[in-house]
């Protein structure tokens, strides 16, 4: 079992930033794909970006240029630096885990982040 927990979203006017953290616990294997997904209201689940270490990085078209995705040194934790934030950003942002080794996922419950005037 792996746990996800996601924090950093708030409120933000267009053109803001926010830094989203994620932080995993438990069986954490060594080979793995941490990134982020997000589900607008009345939307289906979307990819953001995604990264796997020693990897380059993935972004959905939507974000390319704004978001940054990165992990952390202990390699447990993954964060998306979004700049330029637009309304359209609005959304509930998941934390997503890959084991590489036997394909489990697992995913945290969510932060939303709210891009408003």
């Amino acid at each position: 079992q792996v746990q996800l927990v996601e924090s950093g979203g708030g409120l933000v006017q267009p053109g803001g930033s926010l830094r989203l953290s994620c932080s995993a616990s438990g069986s954490i294997f060594p080979i793995n794909v941490m990134g982020w997904y997000r589900q607008a209201p009345g939307k289906q689940r979307e990819f953001v970006a995604s990264i796997r270490i020693g990897n380059r990085a993935n972004y959905a078209i939507a974000v390319t240029g704004r978001f940054t995705i990165s992990r952390g040194n202990a390699r447990n934790a993954v964060y998306l630096q979004m700049n330029n934030l637009k309304p359209e950003d609005t959304a509930h942002y998941y934390c997503n885990y890959q084991n590489l080794g036997n394909g489990m996922e697992y995913w945290g419950k969510g932060t939303l982040v709210t891009v408003s005037s």
